[in-house]
């Protein structure tokens, strides 16, 4: 054997089908070939080596094993001259699907979903305490309905093993009968209810933080985007911040915010949020709702589009539909359309896309749009004004001192037990006076 010889030490990947369905009558966001595309990128974050491709159109999915009992048998025959390790379904599949599936591919053979593989790249890439928290409640309410099989493939140690991600690893395991199955489900039940217990702790820590903010009034303006939109490499952009970027679906899960500085001295805050996807599993949204707290309280959603891809259409209204279900549809929001150095035609955007007609473009990557984007933040945040008239308890001399401060008095009278003030203040400020709203 050659001295100098080297030995790639990592382990195979593993290789993978994937399998989509097209459902008569139902109303995806994306076409079946889109979403399968959308899959192969997920799969590739994930480490997986895709291999084949299957795809069906029916009615509705079959109850036992989703697609068709012919598409089985052809599945199978595929799995066996592939060589596949692993069946990747594009939609979320039941107990049910996963177990009659497994009886009929060749053994050893495990099936996954679309839900599944999100779970599985959110363990590698959550870094924080908090998101690893994040991650494993969001890993044990999926597979509680669904320990009828070996999940260790599911279920990784993320960032490094630093965290508890990656703790529950191991249950499911087919063992010695009902008795094994109902003593994995009862750790998960415990482990469920540790997991929300810590989060609670860390959201009444994320509330202080919110607290204080919210007293230094400085103007918080929230990222939101489809994964791979461009937002992290914004967020860099605009605030010199060092956030990982990579061209992979959720190459980054944690939050970060950042100061920037705007003009005449003027500051506010920018988080980075976690992307959005189609078929975004509900067991995340759940987990995140401590993270996403951040896009709620925000004074302004800045929604990241990546205008060159074909899909941006469905995939800023998969971003808006998120939104609705976390409630923050009724927060202002600028639509920024990245990435036109790609080579966007106007005329062409302007007519195929009239939802984007007062929207910022820009290259994230070059810094081109820079200045007109900093300017439209300045304009709605500090200088767009709304005309209002209040009447504010003593208590809350706090108001009437930031009345004053950033907006503009017409006219302020002093009663025996309030202040009445008629004047201007910025968009931002209005949900903080509108209580006291008078006529």
């Amino acid at each position: 054997m050659p001295k100098n010889q080297l030995f790639d030490t990592n382990p195979p990947k593993e290789k993978a089908i994937l399998v989509g369905l097209e459902i008569q009558d139902n109303k995806s966001l994306l076409s079946m070939e889109s979403s399968l595309e959308e899959l192969y990128l997920l799969a590739d974050t994930a480490g997986v080596e895709v291999v084949g491709e299957l795809s069906q159109k029916l009615e509705r999915p079959n109850p036992s094993t989703f697609i068709g009992s012919g598409k089985v048998t052809e599945l199978k025959e595929l799995v066996s001259a592939l060589k596949a390790d692993l069946v990747i379904f594009d939609d979320e599949l039941n107990a049910r699907n996963f177990r009659d599936l497994e009886e009929q591919l060749p053994e050893g053979t495990k099936v996954l979903d679309r839900t599944g593989l999100i779970l599985d790249i959110f363990a590698q890439h959550a870094n924080t305490s908090e998101g690893k928290l994040q991650v494993q409640l969001a890993q044990n309410e999926y597979l509680y309905p669904r320990l009828t099989r070996a999940w260790t493939h599911l279920v990784r140690q993320a960032g490094g093993g630093g965290g508890r991600a990656g703790s529950v690893g191991g249950v499911g395991l087919r063992g010695p009968g009902e008795t094994q199955l109902e003593d994995d489900r009862r750790k998960i039940r415990s482990q469920i209810s540790m997991l929300k217990d810590e989060l609670t702790k860390v959201q009444s820590h994320r509330q202080q933080t919110r607290y204080k903010r919210k007293k230094s009034n400085i103007p918080l303006v929230a990222l939101v985007g489809y994964t791979n939109a461009g937002k992290s490499t914004l967020l860099n952009r605009l605030t010199k911040a060092d956030v990982f970027v990579a061209n992979k679906l959720f190459a980054t899960v944690d939050p970060t915010t950042r100061k920037l500085w705007l003009a005449d001295g003027k500051q506010i805050l920018i988080t980075d949020t976690v992307g959005f996807i189609q078929k975004l599993p509900h067991q995340l949204i759940a987990a995140f709702r401590a993270t996403l707290e951040d896009i709620v309280e925000a004074d302004l959603l800045l929604h990241v589009v990546d205008i060159s891809n074909p899909d941006a259409s469905a995939q800023w209204q998969a971003v808006v539909q998120t939104l609705v279900e976390i409630h923050a549809d009724d927060i202002p929001m600028l639509t920024v359309l990245n990435k036109v150095d790609k080579g966007v035609d106007d005329s062409e955007l302007n007519r195929n896309f009239p939802q984007f007609q007062n929207a910022v473009r820009i290259s994230a990557k070059n810094g081109q749009g820079m200045d007109e984007l900093q300017a439209r933040l300045n304009e709605f945040l500090y200088d767009t004004m709304i005309e209002i008239s209040v009447k504010i308890p003593y208590q809350r001399m706090n108001l009437v001192n930031l009345f004053h401060e950033s907006g503009v008095v017409l006219k302020s009278t002093h009663e025996i037990d309030h202040t009445l003030i008629q004047g201007k203040i910025p968009t931002r400020l209005y949900k903080l006076f509108a209580p006291y709203k008078y006529e």
